[in-house]
């Protein structure tokens, strides 16, 4: 079973198209027809319609499983705990358990920057931009690449390069991004305080 996670602001959904692509790409690669998308906007409970932000979770594989919204709270993530991870998760997959259990090593970190073979990769929940000299660059050994950081790199607004462990530092913030984060969306943590392993 794979998974979206859908954005709607004040009724309207996000970047539809791109996650209609994704799932098409998904059902490509796993031989099956993607189920077509509903009107997500009609089905939305009448207790959350006046809320901001929501975030949708559809459940799909030939057929959409479940829907379930939920009023958008962003995490608080104030630390990072840098994990080494040698998970593969190139496709949004409901089975979450591998990430879950790398989000155990986090200690009294309040999430985790997984690090592949030495590089950079993404958090258990977004993929990561970083900021130098007031440009944006983001990992280009990333786990999934999600549809916000497709989105900011078609817009030129970041840039992809190779991120080491080592190269951290030459950075001043780091940014987390996905379907419901934007860069403008949070104010950036302090490189200071992603921790090693």
């Amino acid at each position: 079973m794979f998974l979206e996670t859908i954005c709607i602001k004040n009724g309207i959904v996000q970047s539809m198209e791109a996650h209609r692509k994704r799932m098409h790409d998904t059902a490509l690669s796993f031989g099956f027809n993607a189920p077509e998308l509903p009107g997500l906007s009609k089905l939305i409970p009448a207790e959350l319609k006046k809320c901001k932000k929501l975030k949708c979770i559809l459940v799909y594989h030939e057929q959409i499983l479940n829907i379930a919204f939920t009023d958008y709270r962003p995490k608080q993530i104030n630390s990072l705990k840098l994990v080494e991870a040698n998970v593969n998760y190139s496709f949004k997959y409901a089975d979450r358990s591998a990430l879950d259990a790398l989000l155990q090593e986090k200690g009294d970190c309040d999430e985790i920057l997984m690090v592949k073979k030495g590089y950079i990769t993404d958090t258990s929940f977004s993929n990561v931009v970083f900021r130098k000299n007031g440009k944006f660059f983001t990992p280009d050994t990333y786990l999934l690449n999600g549809i916000k950081r497709q989105q900011l790199l078609r817009e030129n607004k970041i840039r992809e390069t190779r991120i080491r462990v080592n190269d951290l530092y030459h950075f001043d913030k780091l940014y987390l991004i996905n379907a419901m984060l934007d860069i403008e969306d949070n104010p950036g943590l302090d490189v200071e305080r992603i921790r090693q392993m």
